[in-house]
């Protein structure tokens, strides 16, 4: 029974206490595992020698039961021939078989009881083991998201450091320092080299739509009146064209003038005729 009691220690033992005090509770639980498997087959093991033993006594029991039987027998037999002396012999040897046959079986009922009993301890703790099986994987699966946990506050508790702020903090500061010194060095760079009127009217135009955007901000706010309504167009006014005047014929004074043209340049033909026929 000395197996059955080391085994039910190591079982109730808290098993969440291991991962406290072990240097490694993964390996600890899994050793633990194993040695309640190794002792739980020593323990089948026992039970079953224990389980021949009890058909060894019944087996012994019947044996000199049987016995008993037979020299009474004999004793049967040795009166009928008349040798009371035989057959008193014969009963005492009986009596022997009898008194060792009621021990045997007292030793074999009290055997099978204690192997029932053994089988039901058995049974429980191997039902027990393979709790503890299970529990050791819940067991070590709490101490991973433990040993994650400690991680993160631990580098939590690094970054809490104040010197490791003031240099981050410091850095930022030479960055910002660099990025103001360069565009420093390009607004000089096209002040004394680049197009001044392009320049001004860039930056016209990039003021230009801010103040558009706060001027509607303020609107929409009813800080500022709204924008006048758009001017009404008028329908466009149609000309009528001016009436064509009826064909009227030359004047007097003109046809004067085209009848005197006409009678200078008769005139001038008729002369021009006799010139011709004087040569």
């Amino acid at each position: 029974m000395g197996i059955f009691s080391r085994l039910a220690q190591l079982i109730k033992s808290n098993l969440n206490d291991l991962i406290a005090k072990a240097e490694d509770p993964e390996k600890m639980l899994n050793q633990v595992v194993i040695e309640m498997t190794e002792q739980l087959a020593n323990a089948k093991k026992q039970v079953a020698v224990s389980i021949a033993d009890a058909h060894r006594l019944g087996k012994q029991f019947e044996t000199e039961a049987q016995q008993a039987k037979e020299w009474e027998r004999k004793a049967m037999m040795a009166v009928r021939a008349g040798n009371d002396e035989l057959a008193k012999e014969a009963l005492n040897r009986k009596r022997e078989h009898e008194t060792l046959a009621q021990q045997l079986h007292d030793q074999w009922e009290k055997q099978k009881a204690a192997v029932e009993q053994l089988k039901t301890a058995l049974r429980m703790l191997n039902n027990k083991i393979e709790e503890a099986k299970r529990k050791k994987n819940v067991l070590i699966a709490r101490k991973k998201r433990a040993e994650a946990q400690k991680a993160i506050h631990e580098t939590m508790s690094g970054l809490k450091n104040a010197s490791a702020f003031e240099t981050f903090d410091r850095m930022a500061g030479k960055i910002e320092q660099m990025e103001a010194e360069a565009d420093a060095s390009a607004e000089m760079a096209e002040e004394y080299s680049g197009d001044q009127l392009a320049h001004k009217f860039d930056k016209l135009e990039a003021t230009a739509g801010a103040d558009d955007d706060l001027a509607a901000l303020k609107q929409k706010m009813g800080l500022a009146p709204p924008p006048p309504p758009p001017p009404v167009q008028a329908p466009p006014v149609r000309v009528a064209a001016p009436p064509q005047q009826a064909n009227v014929g030359p004047s007097q004074a003109e046809q004067d003038e085209l009848a005197a043209a006409l009678a200078e340049l008769e005139a001038s033909e008729q002369e021009q005729q006799k010139k011709l026929a004087g040569h």
